[in-house]
């Protein structure tokens, strides 16, 4: 365990985005409940995540992390969580098969409630609410006993993620994932966009090689692989009191885990060296993520390094930047040099959403040429400084949404962007933008793997 460490020392530090509960002994009830209910994840799937970004990290693999900005409990279904499936998985197969990579399958998803905010109250026609902060906090409707925080929130929201893992796992692991069924993970508003005409090539590709397997005794029946995948989920590990009270110790290894997702990540906003957040996480085992953007200084990420990962693990955890497609060139380039130079193990991930935010018609929106820009930018660096562009992390959706502008040959045009805008917080990728940005993802790894010997066999 780390030294001085329990899961209650973050409470001794300062702390950012921090609600302000009306009373705190509602709260202290409900936290001490939480503290009884199971475990929405375990500590041995957490090391098997860690195992796999471990590959990532020693440049066998590729990450995909994406999912919802801020999942809402008014849009909790099997219908959407099905969808956000189908849509990951495509991606997810799309990587795997064209760029000949094993992929790292990791959703924004079953805990993604809580959202950090720029100010903490909004004002709208002269009146001045506390801002939303996601649903596991307060409501987004623009009314004073909408947004007071209600601990009672943490109780829902722990339940609406345990009934998305229950689905999730399910689809993983019960079929749904089969690779025979590769046609059907097609959505229907996809189909006729030059990403579905791409997808149905692919996808014959794969049938093929299925239909050669089977001819000589390999099936979905005789080798599990091939039906099911590996699927983990992550959130922001913003409301630490929830935290708190999912972390439990391992009875393996008597090492303490978060046990509210697999992997658990820190934000840009609550990065401090001595802050609470950073304490909470130093102390846990599971995978960790670490947001970077501009304003991180190359000598302060590898104190954050030492803190997060003092062992040096590969896999312990991910470095997801998210700079602006005009910025990452400027600020990605020192961080890498630092790294290298310390010789950390990290996984490098590129976060191309939340540096591209504009507003346009008074909606926040991210334009797709700028997303791909951070992206390009992002591959481009790390082939000139010879190291693995290790993953992508994404809000994407797998819902008709007009969100983000352009894309495709159907691109989302500004006057669209009040047709479907059905985003809590912050703009996302449609299914359609998501399987584009995916085939040029796909492309930069082939062109990564054309300066570097092969690697493993590739697992879906």
């Amino acid at each position: 365990m780390a030294k001085d460490w329990n899961p209650a020392s973050w409470r001794s530090k300062a702390i950012e985005q921090v609600p302000l509960y009306p009373d705190p002994n509602a709260l202290a009830e409900t936290e001490k409940r939480l503290a009884t209910f199971p475990p929405l994840v375990f500590a041995g799937e957490a090391r098997k995540l860690k195992r796999a970004l471990g590959e990532v990290a020693e440049g066998r693999a590729f990450l995909l992390q994406g999912g919802d900005c801020a999942e809402s409990f008014a849009e909790h279904g099997a219908d959407n969580i099905r969808d956000f499936f189908r849509a990951f998985l495509q991606m997810a197969v799309v990587l795997t098969f064209a760029a000949s990579s094993p992929v790292v399958k990791v959703g924004r998803i079953a805990g993604q409630f809580a959202k950090p905010r720029s100010s903490g109250s909004e004002t709208k026609n002269g009146v001045t609410l506390p801002s939303y902060r996601g649903d596991i906090i307060n409501g987004i409707e623009f009314e004073e006993a909408s947004r007071i925080p209600n601990p009672e929130r943490q109780e829902m929201a722990y339940r609406q993620s345990a009934a998305t893992l229950n689905l999730l796992r399910a689809f993983a692991q019960g079929g749904y994932a089969n690779l025979d069924n590769v046609h059907q993970w097609m959505l229907g508003f996809v189909s006729g966009s030059p990403q579905a005409e791409r997808y149905g090539e692919l996808a014959d590709r794969i049938s093929e090689t299925m239909a050669f397997m089977r001819a000589i005794g390999i099936d979905s029946e005789t080798h599990p692989s091939l039906r099911e995948t590996d699927f983990f989920t992550s959130h922001e590990a913003l409301l630490l009191g929830y935290e708190q009270a999912l972390t439990r110790v391992d009875s393996t290894s008597g090492e303490w885990y978060a046990t509210s997702g697999h992997m658990i990540w820190i934000g840009d906003r609550t990065r401090q060296i001595d802050n609470a957040h950073v304490e909470y996480c130093r102390g846990i085992r599971n995978p960790l993520g670490l947001k970077c953007g501009p304003s991180l200084a190359p000598d302060d990420l590898l104190r954050l390094i030492d803190i997060l990962n003092p062992q040096n693990e590969a896999g312990r955890l991910t470095l997801i930047g998210r700079f602006g497609h005009e910025k990452v060139g400027d600020h990605l380039p020192a961080l890498i040099r630092a790294v290298e130079r310390e010789g950390r193990k990290v996984v490098w991930s590129c976060d191309p959403m939340h540096g591209n935010t504009i507003t346009v018609n008074d909606y926040k929106t991210r334009p797709f040429d700028r997303i791909l820009k951070e992206v390009e930018t992002f591959f481009e660096v790390h082939r000139a400084e010879g190291t693995h562009a290790g993953g992508i992390h994404v809000e994407m959706t797998g819902k008709d949404v007009t969100e983000c502008t352009g894309g495709g040959a159907r691109p989302v045009l500004a006057e669209d962007l009040s047709d479907r805008y059905h985003t809590h917080c912050d703009p996302r990728l449609n299914a359609d933008q998501a399987l584009e940005l995916s085939f040029l993802v796909a492309e930069r790894i082939k062109k990564e793997h054309e300066t570097r010997a092969p690697k493993s066999v590739v697992n879906f």
